[in-house]
């Protein structure tokens, strides 16, 4: 960092007088704003909604992202789509209806294969009904420990060469073109989490005109 100070300042110090003969570390980054855990916001599933104009990650209420949450579970699914009978029937199993704003989490299981090629092809994701289902719960946060909300890549472009129906491709990204809404992908430790009952906070990085935002989010649990 000394060589930050004559660089910007103008100012010639030699480290060798600091309490250990060193200043401070200083970390550049490369990455995009989808890697790791992240907040997608509505621009990300294009640039024109239904609604009107969709917003960025830096536009985005805070009020959405710290919010009582429930987890379904949904991990014996395997790879694939998760339908609305599926949604429904989890529901009933933990015996709490999201409310309007609530954050809603799916437990895929996919989490476990993070670090290997099988996170990116082993996992469920929702429909497109699925996906409105929520939506019309009032749910506007909906986050997943797998790679993507939507099923994985290959899963869909074999769907839709055997259907050609437009409908299996990103089905719960392009809901967000109807409705606004955001997603949180690459969750971990959902299976440890209670079914309702507590919090999430997971506010997104604010990053001026960007489609997402990194996010760490935390479940906040009374004892």
């Amino acid at each position: 960092m000394a060589a930050e100070m004559k660089e910007h300042f103008g100012l010639d110090f030699d480290p060798a007088d600091l309490p250990g003969g060193e200043l401070l570390s200083l970390d550049t980054l490369t990455l995009t704003s989808h890697t790791g855990t992240h907040v997608d916001a509505p621009s990300h599933y294009g640039s024109v909604g239904e609604y009107g104009r969709p917003r960025h990650i830096d536009e985005m209420p805070l009020d959405w992202f710290l919010r009582p949450a429930c987890v379904l579970d949904v991990s014996d699914v395997g790879t694939g789509t998760i339908g609305v009978e599926r949604i429904e029937k989890q529901i009933a199993a933990i015996g709490y209806v999201p409310q309007p704003l609530d954050i809603v989490m799916l437990h895929t299981g996919a989490s476990r294969h993070a670090g290997t090629p099988r996170y990116f092809t082993d996992f469920a994701g929702l429909d497109g009904p699925a996906t409105d289902h929520l939506l019309d719960l009032g749910v506007r946060v909906i986050g997943t420990d797998a790679w993507s909300l939507d099923a994985p890549f290959g899963h869909m472009i074999r769907t839709f060469q055997e259907t050609g129906d437009r409908a299996v491709l990103w089905p719960s990204h392009f809901a967000g073109r109807r409705r606004e809404y955001c997603q949180v992908e690459r969750l971990t430790q959902l299976d440890t989490l209670p079914t309702h009952g507590f919090r999430v906070s997971c506010f997104p990085v604010k990053i001026a005109g960007a489609g997402a935002g990194w996010t760490r989010a935390v479940a906040l649990i009374d004892e």
